[in-house]
């Protein structure tokens, strides 16, 4: 399924946690390097009027539907694709690494966030490697000078997967401009999922994302900053539903 924004256009690349994993293993093993999106409707909101979030959509090598809404579009499209929310991609990502031989780089959040993810990936990954762990400044830009001396120090430990908990746009353009800088790393866009490794997020609990109900337990926790986002989400939704409906072939 393909998303339209101006002159460009944001494709759902893998239709399940199976395929993307499949193609993660692939080029961990051939050190190729990759970048790695998790679509959600907030993401459709932003890339509206940001240039430079949608260039950075536009260079991810994956691309996967994490929102319900996002499900709930691809089946009016006739184009159905699973549900993959980066936080659940977070281990299954790193077993990958590991059983690949691939350190794991952890950036972005905080020093204690960060410091607590390793623990907790080393505890239940066995054999996973974490080298580096890097938290950018307050203010960073992902596409900066600094950006490039820290892409410097991940592209130094050589084929890895780079886990970024930063939040959209910022993580993406990071991702893309890791593509250019440290090709030979994978970069995954997982915005809170490393601070839920580490216990400084709480996720919703099983039943509200069983009952896709993940947003209104967000917006209960922190209604200041989510309920603004989920209204602006609920705006674009009417638009995203009939040009799901016209891709019906």
């Amino acid at each position: 399924m393909k998303f339209a924004f101006a002159e460009t256009e944001i494709e759902i690349t893998h239709p399940d946690a199976a395929s993307v994993l499949a193609e993660v293993r692939a080029r961990l093993g051939a050190g190729t390097g990759f970048a790695l999106a998790t679509i959600n409707l907030d993401h459709l909101v932003k890339l509206r009027d940001a240039p430079a979030f949608r260039a950075a959509y536009a260079q991810q090598d994956m691309v996967v539907a994490d929102g319900n809404p996002i499900v709930w579009l691809s089946r009016l499209a006739g184009q159905p694709v699973s549900l993959v929310p980066g936080s659940d991609l977070v281990l299954p990502l790193v077993q990958a690494a590991a059983q690949g031989g691939r350190p794991v780089v952890l950036f972005g959040s905080t020093t204690e966030a960060l410091t607590g993810a390793a623990q907790t990936l080393r505890e239940r990954v066995p054999g996973v490697e974490v080298p580096l762990c890097i938290a950018p400044p307050f203010g960073f830009d992902p596409a900066g000078p600094a950006a490039q001396e820290m892409l410097g120090r991940i592209a130094a430990v050589g084929p890895c997967l780079c886990l970024i908990a930063l939040g959209a746009p910022k993580q993406e353009i990071f991702a893309a401009f890791g593509r250019r800088l440290a090709p030979s790393a994978g970069f995954a866009s997982v915005g809170a999922g490393v601070d839920f490794l580490s216990g400084h997020q709480k996720r919703a609990p099983d039943w509200a994302r069983r009952f896709a109900l993940e947003w209104l337990w967000r917006a209960l926790q922190s209604p200041k900053r989510m309920v603004p986002r989920y209204l602006a989400c609920a705006a674009i939704l009417p638009v995203q539903a009939l040009r799901a409906w016209r891709l019906r072939g």
